[in-house]
């Protein structure tokens, strides 16, 4: 790729980060609580959730929906839930640790609690299904995160081995998030799935959901 080619294309993911974090920024409060209501209510409902026994969520930050309520109900049913973990180690990858109601958390560099020891980081391979943050995504499940690359060096052994399909990468978002198409780049992880207030997105085929 030509250099003014790539300059176009990092200029054109960042146009779209500070449009969508502007955007999440003016929800209400009452906005919030509705749309993670929803997004609870139609993941309650969907089989790989049901079925599923290590469940990764994350806690909100800039604005992304809150999953407490789908926390609580996951420790309800026996699932057993993890938290992303920025740990120093494998170079900016992600870990997950098992997070509790009584789990001691500490603040990342980030200032994103994370659950601490004693219980031992795990591969994101032991896990049955990742819920992820983004900033932007298309129909085709493509995902625009906010820019560190966590989740797509985290999980690139999804897409360097064709035949691997476990764990279940679904994408957790605001419905205006959604564009037309992202532009993208040779290292981004698609998503199998995407769940928004509006209803669930397999790629090129969506599953309305009613309020």
């Amino acid at each position: 790729m030509r250099a003014r080619e790539t300059a176009n294309l990092a200029q054109s993911r960042k146009d779209i980060r500070l449009r969508m974090r502007a955007r999440r920024s003016e929800l209400s409060a009452r906005e919030q609580r509705r749309a993670a209501a929803r997004i609870t209510r139609l993941l309650e409902s969907w089989l790989p959730w049901r079925r599923a026994c290590r469940v990764a969520l994350f806690l909100p930050n800039d604005g992304e929906p809150d999953l407490g309520a789908l926390i609580s109900s996951a420790w309800r049913s026996g699932k057993r839930v993890y938290l992303p973990v920025l740990a120093p180690v494998g170079g900016n990858r992600l870990w997950f640790r098992r997070y509790r109601a009584d789990s001691r958390m500490l603040p990342n560099r980030f200032g994103i609690p994370e659950p601490s020891a004693p219980d031992p980081l795990i591969h994101p391979r032991h896990l049955d299904l990742v819920l992820a943050p983004l900033v932007a995504f298309d129909a085709e499940g493509r995902r625009l995160g906010m820019g560190g690359g966590f989740y797509d060096r985290t999980f690139d052994f999804l897409v360097r081995h064709k035949g691997w399909r476990h764990p279940r990468m679904v994408g957790v978002a605001h419905h205006f998030q959604q564009v037309d198409t992202l532009p993208v780049e040779s290292w981004d992880v698609p998503l199998a799935a995407l769940v928004t207030d509006h209803g669930l997105l397999q790629p090129n085929r969506q599953i309305p959901h009613q309020p």
